[in-house]
């Protein structure tokens, strides 16, 4: 079992990615998909992914990561378990309550994947840190539920040239795009500012969270090992209360 807590000497994961028998065992059904194989699971193995909050939406991110042998996992959440958390954040568990959300998510996520290296940072991501949690992946996945944290992170990633999974649910609503600048729009050019009035607090279900999530922890997947054609230049809508769905396309950066 590997279990890293955040500090300057973090370094990338092992090099050495010849699947196990176990692991072999244990993803066989997905090596079975064209186009993925031995390879692409090789892939997943060595890359890191960096997840700003691990709560109704990154949690699901984070747990179908883990099940399908991503290396190492950077989460990025502050504050302890709410009992208003146990709706939608599935990391979270009762018996936790008013304990770190961060260290719920840790323990939840090696009980599926002991071999899952995570790097747990009891921090939300701001401008302070985002360039240094940035630095340590190679995928960003935005889960979180402020635009403060939104732009800092999109402003990091841009800067070091990382793609971002940018995921959003409201009510029974939800999206889902990838920020890839110059393959992409910028975040700011879909987002300038912090949209005025916005909190916290926002009506949704733990289903359509976990809805949207699941499709991120695939645009993941396809960002990592070059499976499939992700979200970039493209914006898929969700409207749960009616299921429709739609692909946007979005305005091709220049």
């Amino acid at each position: 079992m590997t279990d890293k807590q955040y500090s300057p000497g973090d370094v990338a994961p092992s090099e050495l990615t010849t699947l196990t028998e176990e692991e072999t065992q244990i993803y066989a059904w997905q090596l079975d998909v064209e186009g993925f194989g031995s390879a692409g699971q090789q892939q997943l193995k060595k890359s890191s992914v960096l997840i700003s909050r691990v709560g109704g939406l990154g949690s699901v991110v984070a747990y179908q990561l883990a099940a399908a042998g991503i290396g190492r996992l950077i989460l990025a959440h502050a504050g302890n378990v709410q009992p208003s958390d146990l709706n939608r954040q599935l990391l979270m568990t009762h018996d936790w309550i008013g304990k770190p959300r961060i260290e719920s998510a840790r323990r939840r996520l090696l009980e599926l994947n002991p071999g899952l290296e995570i790097v747990a940072v009891p921090e939300n991501v701001s401008p302070e840190n985002a360039d240094r949690l940035a630095g340590l992946a190679d995928c960003v996945v935005d889960a979180a539920p402020l635009f403060q944290e939104r732009l800092a992170l999109n402003d990091a990633a841009e800067r070091r040239g990382l793609p971002v999974v940018e995921a959003a649910m409201y009510e029974l609503e939800a999206s889902l795009t990838v920020i890839h600048p110059p393959h992409t729009l910028r975040f700011r050019d879909l987002v300038p500012a912090v949209p005025p009035g916005w909190t916290r607090r926002f009506p949704v279900f733990g289903a359509v969270s976990g809805s949207v999530g699941c499709l991120a922890a695939m645009e993941t997947i396809k960002l990592l090992t070059g499976l499939g054609q992700p979200l970039k230049n493209r914006l898929l809508r969700l409207d749960l209360r009616s299921m429709q769905f739609e692909t946007v396309s979005l305005a091709a950066a220049e």
